[in-house]
C-alpha cells in the first residue's frame, strides 16, 4: 500500500474560477500518487466552498467534509484500494 500524504492549498485572495482550477489540478496530481488527504483553505467564503462542492466534489470518488473546528476549510480524502 502506498503511503498516505498530507497536503494543503490556501485559496485566500484567489478568484473563484482560478481557485476551482487549482483545486481540480491538485486533486488530479495527488490522485496519481495514490491515497492522500488534502486540506483546502477557503477562509470565510461559503460561496467558494459551495462551488467547490457542486463543481468538483459532489459525485466524485473523494470523501470530504468541513471540520467543526475550522469552518474555513474543506478536508478531502482519497483512499486508493
Amino acid at each position: 500500500m502506498k503511503k498516505k500524504s498530507v497536503n494543503e492549498i490556501d485559496l485566500h485572495g484567489i478568484r473563484h474560477q482560478k481557485a476551482l482550477d487549482i483545486v481540480s489540478q491538485t486533486l488530479y496530481r495527488n490522485q496519481l500518487k495514490g491515497s492522500f488527504t488534502l486540506t483546502i483553505i477557503t477562509g470565510n467564503s461559503s460561496y467558494l466552498q459551495k462551488i467547490i462542492f457542486e463543481e468538483i466534489l459532489e459525485g466524485s470518488q473523494y470523501k470530504y467534509y468541513i471540520p467543526t473546528w475550522n469552518l474555513g476549510q474543506i478536508i478531502v480524502e482519497y483512499i486508493e484500494l
